[in-house]
C-alpha cells in the first residue's frame, strides 16, 4: 500500500486508468474548445515571418518548446533550441519563441529582453495573458489551462493532472496540429517533414 506522511494515497489502489485517462483527455479538451480562434494563426504566422527561430522553456515546458523547434526543423525551418551550442544569434527579422505558463520566469524575462534589444520579434506562449512575460513580448499565444500559478487556487476544479501537466499536454498536441497547419501553408507533404527526420538514432 502506498502512503504519503502516513495518508493512504488512494489512486494506488485499483486506479481505474481508463476513467483517469478519459477525465485528462476531457481536461485537454475543454482547454482546445476555450482556445482563443485566432491562437494558432498567430502563432503560424509570426514562424512564416521570420527568418531565423529560437525557442526556449525551462522544465517540462523547455520539453515542449524541444519538440515544438524538432516539428519546425521537419519543415524546413531555420528553428534552434536556446543553449544549444550550435544555436545562432538573433537579429532583425528573427523570433524568439519563448513558453511562460505560469507567466514569468526569470530565465525567460532576461532573454525576451536580449532578443528585443538585438531586433528579433517576440512571441511568449502562456497561460498567463496578462503575466510580465506576456507584457514583455510583441505577441502573445494564450493557452488557457492549468499551470503551477494556479494549481492550489482552483480548489473548485483542480486538473487530475499534477502541476502545470494540463498545459505541456496542451502544449504537445497544440504545437502538432500548429506544425500540420504550417505544413499545409508550406505546400508540403507528410513525406517532406518525415525526409528531414534525423538518421543518426
Amino acid at each position: 500500500m502506498a502512503s504519503t506522511g502516513g495518508r493512504r494515497n488512494v489512486l494506488a489502489e485499483g486506479a481505474d486508468l481508463p476513467a483517469m485517462a478519459r477525465r485528462a483527455l476531457a481536461e485537454v479538451g475543454a482547454v482546445f474548445a476555450a482556445l482563443p480562434p485566432a491562437a494558432a494563426d498567430r502563432l503560424c504566422d509570426a514562424i512564416l515571418a521570420a527568418k531565423r527561430i529560437a525557442c526556449y522553456g525551462v522544465g517540462r515546458e523547455g520539453l515542449m518548446m524541444r519538440a515544438l523547434a524538432m516539428r519546425l526543423m521537419h519543415l524546413g525551418l531555420d528553428a534552434h533550441v536556446v543553449g544549444d551550442v550550435t544555436t545562432p544569434p538573433l537579429g532583425s527579422g528573427d523570433l524568439l519563441l519563448v513558453s511562460a505558463g505560469p507567466g514569468r520566469f526569470s530565465t525567460v524575462i532576461a532573454l525576451l529582453a536580449v532578443a528585443r534589444g538585438a531586433g528579433a520579434t517576440t512571441l511568449v506562449v502562456t497561460a498567463q495573458p496578462d503575466g510580465e512575460a506576456a507584457r514583455a513580448a510583441d505577441i502573445v499565444v494564450y493557452l488557457p489551462a492549468q499551470t503551477m500559478a494556479d494549481d492550489q487556487a482552483r480548489a473548485g476544479s483542480p486538473s487530475l493532472l499534477p502541476m502545470g501537466s494540463l498545459y505541456e499536454a496542451v502544449q504537445l498536441l497544440f504545437f502538432d496540429l500548429v506544425s500540420i497547419l504550417l505544413r499545409e501553408r508550406t505546400g508540403q507533404a507528410p513525406d517532406e517533414m518525415r525526409a528531414r527526420h534525423t538518421n543518426l538514432e
